[in-house]
């Protein structure tokens, strides 16, 4: 016998975990893309030969992918036109398409073609790559605030967003080192084009499961009396940096990402180099995640008790006391090196844990807030911008880091094969980028980000008492 399914009192299915795992789904098929680019400086820089050109062509695309998320943004803000199910989803299945195959133009392997050729190459295809998944990202990224208003349901959503991203991660982290290096820890350039094609594929199927269980409850038109203003990108851009919240998720996601993503080359040719293994670093990196896995299910019931803003804090103090231990214990070139390494890995993984499972309801609350203090949503504007200074982080960071690398000694030519002194010296990298990131995670999300649990109670009834008094 089917089960019935029961709806809410605008006869819509009401929010269940149905809704999560759905949108789980949809940063589960990003990251089935987006994974692949942290293999980006290694096939670049080893197999291809780009050496520091990559560096400076990285900076390149990522101002561009970074300048690209506001303009997606402003573009499906300023779109009024009248959309089947919801201009969102449409936008997230169009971006669906393009990212099919998009992600492997990023890794075609032609080690061979002169140095003008690998330029246009690496370019065309990453603004090909961007292009998809802007149109898919942007959207999917607002439309946590349109699933519901309930702060439980968004942190639910929140938490499963960073499931979905943490799978989407933890698959590749896993499965990439044991096919993409050979016995020498030398990268297979040749697999890294299959392995795109066929992640492209799985993240497409994702994307269409999330598409067809989304269910929007709140109305993404707010109107000022009878006629809608008309959208004014500039002054959209203001409220945004007048947005507190906004502004320190923003800062902290930075901070994230110049971690995560700014540290990946580096902790790459860590273990090529100190620890010898490149093939189990997907190994130590998914055990690394273990705490992100068992805080995930309690963090509906955490955030109710205690406040997304006081549960990131106490996150980030974590994070900083992690990474300081990681700079100064003693981290040998063994496999208790790698042990203790892990340990450290564990606790700054439990503060990123408890802060990426509330970032994207963090956000959500970012552009109540918007709606809050300028009487206009802008969800598209709110959410591109700070996935503007997201991509920065994401790319002119690891180029950067890309940079001190070569400063340091590092030799793409050599590939796994450097000598101890660089290897040593990425050692002392890693945790010093880990260190900057924990503390610029601490800074917006307890000096910048100024909804604590009282203040975002207040909002939510106002706000309530305003869209009723609109009907």
């Amino acid at each position: 016998m089917k089960k019935e399914t029961v709806l809410d009192q605008n006869g819509l299915r009401k929010f269940s975990i149905r809704d999560s795992i759905a949108y789980a789904a949809g940063d589960f098929g990003c990251n089935m893309s987006f994974a692949l680019k942290s293999t980006m400086a290694i096939f670049w820089t080893q197999y291809m030969g780009l050496e520091l050109w990559y560096s400076l062509l990285l900076i390149f695309v990522q101002v561009w992918d970074a300048i690209n998320d506001p303009l997606i943004g402003s573009i499906i803000d300023a779109d009024k036109r009248k959309y089947k199910r919801n201009k969102f989803l449409a936008y997230i299945s169009l971006g669906s398409f393009g990212l099919l195959a998009a992600g492997a133009l990023c890794f075609l392997p032609v080690p061979s073609a002169p140095l003008w050729a690998q330029m246009i190459i690496f370019v065309a295809g990453y603004i090909i790559w961007d292009a998809f998944y802007t149109v898919a990202n942007v959207p999917y990224g607002s439309l946590l605030s349109l699933i519901s208003k309930e702060p439980a349901d968004r942190a639910s959503l929140s938490a499963w967003r960073s499931v979905g991203s943490m799978i989407g991660n933890m698959i590749p982290i896993l499965v990439l080192p044991l096919i993409i290096y050979d016995e020498a820890d030398n990268i297979l350039g040749e697999r890294v084009f299959f392995v795109a094609l066929v992640m492209g594929l799985i993240g497409f199927v994702s994307f269409r499961f999330m598409i067809k269980n989304t269910v929007i409850r709140e109305n993404t038109d707010v109107t000022c009396g009878e006629e809608m203003p008309k959208f004014n990108f500039f002054k959209a851009l203001g409220n945004f940096f007048k947005n507190r919240p906004a502004m320190g998720a923003t800062v902290a996601a930075m901070g994230m990402f110049l971690g995560m993503q700014g540290g990946t080359t580096a902790v790459t040719v860590l273990f090529q180099s100190y620890f010898n293994n490149a093939k189990i670093s997907g190994v130590v990196q998914i055990f690394a995640m273990l705490p992100i896995v068992f805080f995930t299910p309690l963090a509906r019931k955490m955030v109710v008790k205690y406040g997304k803003k006081e549960l990131s804090v106490f996150g980030s103090v974590c994070s900083i006391v992690a990474c300081v231990l990681m700079l100064i214990v003693p981290i040998t070139p063994d496999m208790k090196g790698v042990a203790v390494y892990i340990c450290c890995q564990l606790v700054n993984s439990l503060g990123l844990g408890i802060y990426s499972t509330v970032s994207w309801a963090m956000m959500g609350d970012a552009i109540d807030y918007n709606e809050w203090k300028t009487g206009a949503r802008e969800e598209g504007v709110v959410y591109s911008i700070h996935s503007f200074f997201r991509k920065l982080a994401q790319g002119v960071g690891p180029a950067l880091v890309l940079v001190v690398m070569y400063a340091l000694g590092y030799v793409g030519a050599n590939g796994g094969n450097q000598t101890m002194e660089v290897a040593t010296n990425m050692r002392y990298l890693v945790a010093a980028l880990y260190l900057f990131s924990a503390v610029l995670q601490f800074i917006g999300l307890a000096l910048i980000y100024n909804l604590d649990k009282k203040k975002l109670e207040q909002m939510n009834k106002e706000l309530a008492a305003r869209h009723e008094s609109d009907v």
